[in-house]
């Protein structure tokens, strides 16, 4: 059969020369691939495999053939959902391949923001060494609040790791999640976001990007959060209104921000809407990487291919995630 896997920049070889000898067509696009091109390329394609691509209705519409996609990854917000589901075309993600990974990648960023290790590594880099001048004052972690936007398993883990390892007072924001849960997490529950920004000396995000909240963190939830807090983003740039949060930055309204993720990648040292943040110094910039460990990396590319196999050869496809979105799909899936 056909297969389309998209972003071929993030290598995934065990999923590419297991497909290729069971005998599949594999074609490989980059990313940044056009729509016209992508639309193109699966007019006779029976898969698709994506990760960051925009997976557009008209896409899908140029698709007869197509009978899933596969997101080898988390996040769902490419895709036009709705529209794959008018079409038949079941959507299926790998939710849990990352978990405690990416939760270590976010707890790096607090850990280095908090000791001031970028700065640091600059001077050492320039001058051989830095002297104990009040510049260089960092912070514990042990007895500070850390604030938890989002408390599923990513940020449960964050949470785990900052309580029960650091001894960090933490708070945590979920709408809809019961007393007993955020118990459990180890985190004191927060009915209201701008509360709980203005009690954090770290803010972590860890929430799903939908239509509630894209741009939940704006001008006035960064005005909210102690001039000398961090905020940390390790899931999607889009949370943030990343114009306002350079503001915030330039004018000093939050100490720094350990940054992950960005609304339009790859960042740029220039002519991107943040490559000031380059010239940040309180600043730590990665490249969308925190997921990406070996460990990681084998369960992601081991569980593609279950989902792969299961929709090639006409089975159900198992959905694990609990986001309603692939939730309300009805056809060709099966629920964990």
């Amino acid at each position: 059969m056909k297969i389309i896997r998209t972003d071929s920049e993030l290598q995934t070889p065990h999923v590419d020369t297991a497909l290729r000898e069971q005998g599949h067509d594999l074609t490989l696009l980059p990313d940044g691939v056009s729509e016209a091109e992508l639309t193109d390329a699966v007019r006779d394609a029976d898969l698709i495999l994506m990760c960051y691509t925009p997976i557009t209705r008209r896409i899908l519409e140029a698709a007869p053939r197509l009978k899933g996609i596969v997101k080898y990854g988390v996040g769902i917000d490419a895709i036009d959902i709705p529209a794959a589901i008018e079409h038949g075309i079941p959507v299926v993600n790998i939710p849990e391949y990352a978990e405690e990974t990416v939760a270590e990648g976010a707890f790096a960023l607090m850990i280095a923001l908090a000791r001031k290790m970028q700065p640091l590594g600059r001077a050492m880099q320039r001058d051989g060494w830095a002297w104990p001048e009040q510049r260089w004052l960092a912070s514990d972690i042990a007895g500070k609040t850390v604030g938890i936007v989002g408390l599923g398993k990513i940020g449960k883990s964050f949470a785990r790791m900052a309580g029960a390892g650091f001894r960090a007072n933490v708070i945590a924001y979920n709408p809809g999640m019961s007393d007993a849960e955020f118990a459990a997490a180890g985190a004191a529950k927060r009915e209201d976001l701008r509360q709980l920004l203005s009690e954090s000396d770290f803010v972590s995000l860890h929430c799903t990007l939908n239509a509630t909240t894209r741009g939940l963190i704006g001008e006035a939830e960064l005005k909210a959060m102690k001039p000398s807090a961090y905020l940390i983003n390790t899931s999607r740039g889009a949370l943030v209104d990343e114009a306002a949060l350079l503001r915030a930055l330039e004018e000093a309204w939050i100490a720094g921000a350990g940054l992950d993720v960005f609304a339009d990648e790859p960042l740029k040292r220039s002519g991107h809407p943040l490559s000031q943040l380059f010239a940040l110094e309180q600043v730590i910039v990665s490249p969308h990487l925190t997921f990406y460990t070996e460990d990681a990396m084998r369960r992601l590319e081991h569980e593609t291919l279950e989902r792969c196999s299961e929709i090639l050869s006409g089975k159900p496809t198992l959905v694990k995630s609990h986001d309603p979105r692939l939730r309300a799909q009805r056809k060709g899936v099966m629920f964990g």
